[in-house]
């Protein structure tokens, strides 16, 4: 199936929804089929779930299992990724219910960041690890991907969604004192580069 991109544009290719607390499942995801894939990095946190959501071919993985059973910890991010990945997703959505991290964040709040702090400890990071020939470096500057991060971001102000402005994620740690969690202006603006 070939989609044209919705809003924004340009074909992205199969699309990846990984669902979080406040996402278990896509009411109106039409299921295809569901498929078990088996990962140099352990099982996923459930089968994936092919279908047709609005028109958009999209693998379904709800990061915590079908029945919200596995804890944030425990999730195995790595195999997750890597599963969506063997199946042909090129781009990934994932969804969170999270507490917001300033006042501005209420409750109901969409945010689509464009940065992350990453606080968290004591799992996986990376897929680059064991007996390596050679140093591998990842860039992180920008994490999230900007072409996918617009199309979401057009198609929130063509659904007259409340965007708030651009943001940045933090991970778990306190990080309203934090300087960088620190909103700036533009909903979708990259981050400004010194």
């Amino acid at each position: 199936m070939q989609s044209s991109g919705g809003a924004g544009g340009a074909s992205m290719g199969k699309v990846g929804i990984i669902g979080g607390s406040g996402l278990k499942r896509l009411s109106r995801l039409e299921v295809t089929h569901r498929e078990v894939v088996h990962t140099p990095y352990g099982e996923p946190s459930a089968p994936l779930t092919h279908g047709v959501f609005e028109g958009r071919e999209v693998v379904f993985l709800p990061r915590h299992g079908f029945g919200h059973t596995i804890p944030p910890h425990k999730v195995n991010y790595r195999a997750n990724l890597y599963a969506l990945k063997e199946v042909g997703v090129s781009r990934v959505i994932g969804m969170a219910a999270a507490g917001g991290i300033t006042p501005r964040m209420a409750p109901g709040q969409i945010c689509i960041p464009d940065q992350l702090i990453d606080y968290t400890w004591g799992r996986a990071h990376t897929y680059v690890e064991g007996d390596l020939t050679s140093v591998t470096h990842v860039d992180f500057t920008e994490p999230y991907c900007e072409q996918l991060r617009q199309v979401l971001i057009t198609a929130g102000r063509v659904a007259g969604i409340d965007l708030g402005r651009g943001h940045r994620l933090g991970h778990h740690r306190d990080v309203r004192s934090d300087p960088g969690s620190a909103p700036r202006d533009g909903a979708g603006d990259p981050p400004s580069r010194a």
